[in-house]
């Protein structure tokens, strides 16, 4: 007997994902969307779509998915790809099956305020980022620093290091 195809597996039926893009991603998506397109939908053989009147990316299933995985996996992609990361570091998320994305608030760790937190978010940055790429090639990891969160990409042990290393810094 042959595996069931994804189709099969949801009974003959289209499976959706919708993922909201913010305000200031817009036109980062408009710029990257033939780098996020392509892998989906010619790899992984998802339907992908931009609703510009939701501001949301949808994803479906097509009748050739050879998995039902693929379609979180894709949701899983676009939304690291709006949380900031680069399109080549989140297409990882496709290709590798153990890599999951983390992000937590500077307030969870310590509650800090004005120049506090400012000093703090430069000390994990470092003069042009010298200290955060450090993290990053050490932890095996890619951070992104918004605003008052921290995202967090790569496997879960190299996480849990960066993630306790960033804490660590916050908390001085």
């Amino acid at each position: 007997m042959e595996p069931l195809t994804a189709h099969e597996t949801s009974d003959g039926g289209v499976q959706f994902r919708k993922v909201s893009v913010p305000p200031h991603r817009y036109s980062h998506l408009e710029k990257s969307w033939m780098d996020i397109y392509t892998p989906i939908y010619e790899q992984m053989k998802i339907d992908i779509c931009m609703d510009l009147k939701a501001r949301k990316v949808e994803l479906k299933t097509r009748q050739d998915t050879p998995d039902i995985s693929n379609l979180q996996k894709c949701a899983d992609f676009v939304h690291a790809f709006m949380l900031g990361f680069d399109v080549i570091d989140a297409i990882a998320l496709l290709r590798l099956d153990e890599l999951y994305v983390e992000s937590f608030e500077i307030k969870d760790v310590k509650t800090l305020r004005r120049e506090h937190l400012s000093r703090a978010i430069d000390r994990f940055s470092g003069k042009g980022g010298k200290t955060m790429l450090a993290f990053e090639n050490a932890t095996k990891t890619r951070i992104v620093i918004a605003d008052q969160k921290i995202h967090i990409l790569g496997s879960f042990a190299n996480m849990k290091v960066a993630r306790d290393s960033l804490c660590n810094l916050i908390r001085i």
